[in-house]
């Protein structure tokens, strides 16, 4: 069986992961291309590539699938460097960005005809970043959406498809204005609203301290997307706009129509809003990987003396459980337990939450 290459641009948590997905085939070599060396270097020595280099011709000259692993403005500049590089005939090129309508579009009218550009989301990630948090199972249940443009040849989507597989990923296809409307409105808007509620909020602690102490708790937990690359999100919000502005001029809407009903006092449809409200979260898919990273988060209720979150810890790494955080909570006014674990994965939770019941702690999730 021929080899086939596949090169990574931009060799970091997603570019990673896709490298150690699809080295799941024995047949498949991977070249990493980033901009700096020692990041290439710590993709070589953690086994996520088979060769690197930072030189761009080079790393795509033999390439069969290259995937553009990097942010959404870089995008159009590679695929603008692309076009007047050696590229082998019939390659697929293909994109992570959380934003389809204008790169395909930008492929369209620019990459050569023998060229064939499909347009990818894996809709999965991490609260960590770089290739040392890269994994083979980041996309494992996720949705992988590609928004090939009409007249792509079906062949090369279906190789693409096939390729993916290695990810365990569902690979859906989607219109690409279509998928920018969708994560628009799941993901992109839900940053705005975390970023202006915590902004608006830091505005009242000029005044009044106790909006910061008291935040710790539920607030930073709903408001955890915040904490994102503002220089990524500025770029998703401009190759966003349209779909965005729409939705913003909805929300203002729905906002406006909530609060005139408390200025009413109309306690029976303000009761309504909560409940149409809760019906349709409680029915979306529990711990299933979407447009927001899901949390692992187990919260314990411990005794207060010394030793015991140490005991936590032990009897979790005697299990060889990992965790990725923890942390001891000072408010907790919509959440029992006083010590929050995050878990690297559902399994590694599941597995912990088991340990601790096991062992009479109280144990809760965030549902």
């Amino acid at each position: 069986m021929n080899t086939t290459t596949i090169t990574v641009i931009g060799v970091g948590l997603i570019g990673g992961s896709i490298a150690l997905a699809l080295r799941g085939d024995e047949h498949n070599r991977i070249i990493g291309f980033d901009v700096r060396q020692d990041f290439l270097d710590k993709a070589l020595a953690l086994g996520v590539i088979h060769a690197g280099t930072t030189d761009l011709q080079e790393a795509v000259r033999e390439a069969d699938v290259i995937f553009l692993a990097v942010p959404v403005e870089q995008i159009y500049a590679t695929l603008d460097r692309l076009r007047n590089l050696d590229l082998k005939p019939g390659v697929i090129v293909t994109d992570v960005g959380s934003t389809k309508s204008g790169v395909v579009r930008f492929a369209e009218a620019h990459i050569p005809s023998d060229v064939t550009f499909i347009g990818g989301h894996p809709m999965a990630g991490s609260h960590k970043s770089g290739v040392e948090a890269a994994s083979d199972r980041l996309f494992e249940n996720a949705y992988y959406v590609l928004t090939p443009a009409p007249g792509t040849p079906e062949e090369q989507v279906e190789r693409l498809e096939k390729l993916l597989a290695l990810t365990r990923a569902k690979v859906v296809r989607m219109d690409p204005d279509e998928h920018d409307q969708v994560v628009g409105a799941v993901s992109h808007f839900p940053h705005i609203l975390a970023s202006a509620l915590v902004n608006l909020v830091a505005g009242y602690d000029n005044e009044n301290h106790w909006h910061h102490r008291l935040a710790a708790g539920g607030f930073r937990d709903i408001t955890r997307i915040a904490s994102s690359n503002p220089r990524m999100w500025r770029d998703v919000l401009l190759n966003n706009r349209e779909h965005l502005l729409k939705i913003a001029d909805d929300w203002a809407r729905a906002l406006d129509g909530v609060m005139a009903l408390v200025r009413e006092g109309d306690a029976d449809r303000i009761e309504q809003f909560f409940k149409s409200a809760r019906e349709f979260r409680d029915g979306l898919p529990e711990r299933k990987k979407g447009a927001l990273p899901p949390l692992y988060d187990l919260y314990i209720d411990i005794p207060d003396h010394p030793g015991e979150i140490g005991r936590i810890t032990t009897l979790l790494g005697a299990k060889q459980i990992n965790i990725t955080n923890i942390q001891i909570r000072e408010t907790r006014e919509d959440m029992l337990g006083v010590l929050r674990i995050t878990f690297r994965s559902l399994a590694e939770l599941e597995k912990g939450e088991e340990l601790l019941r096991f062992f009479d702690y109280n144990v809760y999730r965030r549902e």
